[in-house]
């Protein structure tokens, strides 16, 4: 029997316009922020430049602002919304705290797909074109081994286990043929997650995923506590469950297959934000899509300004996200109480 949520919280106004608010002013932070800093008030001078106002803005700090930073902030902001808000569609759908993007194996099929392009010395582009198809290749794989004669969600889920594995060991096998003196590091490397490629090439290939995977989460997110309830209640309530949960799957891993197509792994950003969520704003998606959108997104552009700041070496995220997340995630955990199924 497939355990019940308790569906309660909805959003005041005040946590409306709080979660409006706060990404914005997280970019405008994270724009001056840098080795070469920048102040708000030039940030904003310079936003306003580009709306036809004249304020004299430095050129320099022109190419600083809107040719380095503002795509790599964009970035983040499209990876932690996606990553966000495709961990908090699975933890719903398969009835599972621990559920992540990859549950279906699309982080680890991307994964391959970019170690491929860059064994096979693609372009920028062509490794994300790569691990995008990969991806797709991997929750394809998915679908076919896991929606076999009496399948379940159960099935699914151990399907998309097997599939990460077997991506997961050809990644390695990639790694194990590559060249230990220049292909080897790279891989290595874009396993780790980094923003630094962000460009606005590569964010004209994979953010519309992103975009249109949230905006259908967005627009389906009141029958997504439809997918928390027991097989009968959910089939009683006259929705049609498989499309809902195939739609749901679509989505989900559409949006996490672009976001490790463009950055590499990311970890703990799917699995943490959406637990953050509910534990402020509870298990209603009305509340808790929005929710994830803003948090994720603020989350990434912070954790991605340290990567790129703290020291002067870029810090993969990955590592970021975990000493960061972890931590905090266990706090709350203890002060809430958990996360209750």
């Amino acid at each position: 029997m497939k355990k019940k949520f308790k569906v309660v919280g909805s959003l005041t106004w005040i946590e409306r316009i709080v979660l409006i608010i706060l990404p914005i002013l997280v970019v405008i932070l994270a724009m001056g922020i840098g080795r070469m800093v920048i102040s708000p008030v030039e940030v904003l001078k310079s936003t306003f430049e580009k709306f036809g106002y004249d304020y004299s803005v430095n050129p320099q700090n022109e190419i600083v602002l809107w040719t380095i930073r503002f795509p790599r902030i964009i970035l983040a902001l499209l990876v932690g919304a996606g990553l966000s808000v495709a961990g908090c569609a699975f933890q719903s759908l398969f009835s599972n705290p621990l559920a992540t993007p990859d549950t279906l194996g699309v982080a680890s099929g991307t994964s391959f797909g970019a170690a491929l392009g860059i064994l096979m010395g693609f372009s920028l582009i062509g490794i994300q074109f790569s691990a995008l198809l990969f991806g797709i290749i991997a929750v394809s794989l998915t679908y076919l081994s896991g929606t076999g004669k009496g399948h379940s969600i159960n099935t699914i889920v151990l399907a998309g286990i097997m599939i990460g594995s077997l991506f997961s060991a050809l990644v390695s096998f990639t790694k194990f043929v590559a060249d230990s003196e220049s292909q080897l590091p790279a891989i290595t490397y874009w396993l780790m997650g980094s923003l630094s490629s962000a460009s606005y090439k590569t964010l004209m290939l994979g953010a519309p995923f992103i975009i249109v995977g949230i905006f259908i989460l967005y627009l389906l997110r009141w029958r997504l506590n439809i997918l928390m309830l027991s097989e009968d209640e959910a089939k009683s309530s006259g929705t049609n469950i498989k499309l809902l949960r195939t739609i749901t799957i679509i989505a989900a891993t559409m949006m996490t297959g672009s976001c490790v197509s463009m950055c590499g792994q990311v970890g703990w950003v799917g699995l943490i934000i959406p637990h953050m969520c509910r534990m402020k704003f509870g298990n209603n998606h009305l509340s808790l899509i929005p929710a994830s959108i803003s948090i994720g997104a603020v989350f990434m552009v912070i954790v991605d300004t340290i990567a790129r700041s703290l020291v002067a070496t870029e810090i993969p995220i990955s590592i970021l996200t975990a000493i960061v997340g972890a931590p905090f995630f266990i706090t709350l955990m203890r002060r809430s109480g958990g996360w209750q199924l």
